[in-house]
């Protein structure tokens, strides 16, 4: 079973409930990474960013969020360890170790001050600062750019992006040629294994498929980061709400024990996805068809945009929702023994969609 698929029948004066059957998933085979350690609020920055350059260095070609989040894994596990708030501020701040020549985090080079220990609290050795760790000097060449109006700050999420984006934008770079895009990494750090580590993630991360960004609304942008940052979780029968994962409950038609495995079903994904905007979901995905405007299934998969909910099922029920990202694919939690994913809508069963997001 896909998730709690339940299609609720009232006759004869009794309510009775209906549980979808188990259906193989055509998608289980689609190789995607098993992801789940990036942060919604980070991964909104990175798509952010991503999505700026064409405007802010319209000379630059290839900038991807996938990049990005390469850069911020091995720089800060994405902020590991921090809270990042609505605004993107990151508390505690991230500060790296002081560069004063005593070979501390690899550095045997001093690095005078140049902030007066406004980001890094130390007036008189500088140290990289944010989640993309930017030396104060290095940042404040791009934060007028960043935040014309002032107040740029390196432990904000989408100020340090932008700043990440820029800078390896450099003078018109063009990303999409591997050699030229090794260069500008090698630029953001000077070593060879550094740049294969980035290469490596960025990669990692491509699995994922391109979140839409640009053409598309902040609060489409936000639901398919929220869904994307939950790539690698487990299925739970009846697992996850506007928080996260969670215990799930007992049991699935395949005898799953929900209440064992800490992770999502389909509509849980989805009521955790949309909660980032503040749209609160009914908890089963029949429910959720009925949300917002509906999209028929005569309408066919073209009829769909990115952050639309996309269902599967009969005349008779809704067993199963994804969330729809662009280009015939979808994220979605699918079965028992399986992990939220990206995969192809699927081919049979389709039953539309809905509209929630503008």
């Amino acid at each position: 079973m896909g998730c709690l698929g339940l299609l609720m029948v009232v006759g004869l004066g009794a309510l009775v409930v209906i549980n979808a059957g188990d259906n193989d998933d055509p998608g289980t085979t689609t190789p995607v990474g098993a992801i789940s350690d990036i942060p919604a609020r980070m991964m909104q920055a990175y798509v952010r960013a991503a999505a700026a350059m064409p405007q802010m260095a319209p000379d630059c070609k290839g900038m991807t969020w996938q990049l990005l989040a390469g850069i911020g894994k091995v720089e800060s596990g994405h902020a590991s360890g921090h809270q990042i708030d609505a605004s993107g501020l990151i508390t505690p701040s991230i500060i790296g170790p002081v560069l004063n020549g005593s070979g501390s985090g690899g550095n045997t080079t001093a690095v005078k001050d140049t902030d007066g220990g406004k980001w890094d609290g130390n007036a008189q050795f500088d140290a990289a600062v944010g989640p993309m760790q930017f030396l104060p000097s290095t940042f404040a060449g791009y934060a007028a750019r960043v935040r014309p109006g002032g107040g740029a700050d390196p432990n904000n999420a989408d100020d340090e992006t932008l700043a990440a984006a820029l800078y390896l934008c450099g003078n018109g770079r063009d990303l999409t040629d591997h050699e030229t895009l090794k260069k500008a990494i090698y630029s953001y750090n000077y070593s060879s294994a550094y740049v294969d580590e980035v290469v490596r993630w960025m990669n990692q991360y491509a699995q994922l498929g391109q979140v839409p960004a640009g053409d598309y609304s902040e609060q489409v942008q936000t639901v398919i980061a929220a869904a994307a940052s939950q790539i690698g979780q487990p299925y739970s029968w009846g697992g996850g709400d506007a928080s996260g994962p969670t215990y799930g409950i007992c049991c699935s038609d395949g005898g799953q024990h929900g209440e064992k495995v800490v992770g999502f079903d389909c509509s849980g994904l989805m009521v955790y996805a949309f909660a980032k905007v503040g749209i609160s979901l009914p908890r089963v995905a029949a429910d959720q068809a009925g949300v917002g405007q509906r999209i028929p299934a005569s309408a066919g998969v073209a009829a769909l945009r990115p952050g639309d909910m996309v269902f599967f099922g009969n005349s008779s029920r809704i067993y199963h929702v994804g969330l729809y990202i662009g280009g015939g694919q979808m994220l979605n939690a699918p079965k028992p023994g399986d992990h939220v994913k990206q995969a192809a809508v699927w081919n049979y069963d389709f039953a539309g969609g809905a509209r929630v997001l503008k």
